[in-house]
């Protein structure tokens, strides 16, 4: 098993401190957020590209996953969706990372619409992200949280260029059993993204194996093989302890489950 963390946990911390982070904790690899406020989105031109990979590349860590904000379901016209995962996909190409996440945002609408529109946005990207030798992942959040719900969308668009990330709180919070999520997403999935919180009620990020998620249920449905990635969600709960000095402890938690 591989070992990553999102820099969702160190919002705004400059590329060269992430992966000296990463290598001293002993992560083999990253999940960069890209938005507008983080160093890292897709308005970075070639040479500030360039530059990023020479600094993961000099500490011997990864690019992952490119973690958009393209939210594949929603209603509306198709065009700006296709921009933005365009503009995802050509940057996770430049940076060398295999993965490019998005969200179901389907909001409100009729599942089967959602479904059917994210299905169609997704297999218009899929030969460009062939082409580029990046695979999307749909992850379970929001509209689509259980497994069933990404893996219908998935399953519709039927290439091997978009797959599923299993994130595993919000499965778990909509009530499907990790073996469940497991088995729709088997064929499907990426990686999984583990993260500990104290309750349902209470989403705020703690130190991993200081919640009640299952997360040696979920690891020991995927093996020890592929990547885990750490998520804490620093950004939206600023109250929550500070990441780095978790992440050593992390990692060796992470290790004892796989």
């Amino acid at each position: 098993m591989k070992y990553a963390f999102s820099t969702l946990g160190v919002p705004g911390m400059p590329v060269p401190d992430v992966a000296r982070l990463a290598a001293g904790c002993g992560y083999q690899g990253v999940e960069l957020r890209a938005h507008p406020e983080e160093p890292v989105h897709p308005g970075l031109v070639s040479h500030e590209r360039r530059a990023v990979v020479e600094e993961f590349a000099r500490e011997g860590v990864e690019i992952l996953t490119v973690a958009g904000y393209a939210r594949v379901a929603e209603a509306g016209d198709d065009e700006p969706v296709y921009e933005e995962l365009h503009r995802l996909l050509y940057l996770a190409a430049d940076l060398g990372a295999s993965y490019v996440r998005v969200f179901p945002g389907g909001g409100d609408q009729d599942p089967a619409e959602a479904d059917a529109t994210a299905a169609r946005r997704l297999g218009a990207a899929a030969e460009i992200a062939a082409d580029l030798g990046v695979r999307i992942l749909v992850e379970t959040h929001d509209s689509h949280r259980t497994g069933a719900d990404v893996a219908r969308i998935v399953g519709a668009v039927g290439h091997k260029h978009v797959g599923a990330l299993w994130d595993v709180m919000h499965p778990w919070s909509a009530g499907e059993r990790p073996t469940a999520t497991h088995a729709v997403l088997a064929p499907y999935l990426g990686y999984v993204q583990v993260k500990d919180v104290a309750s349902t009620d209470d989403p705020t990020p703690l130190a991993l194996g200081a919640g009640v998620l299952p997360l040696a249920e979920c690891l020991a449905l995927v093996g020890d093989e592929g990547w885990v990635s750490w998520e804490y969600e620093k950004r939206w709960h600023p109250g929550a302890a500070e990441l780095p000095p978790l992440l050593a402890a992390g990692r060796e938690h992470l290790s004892t489950l796989t």
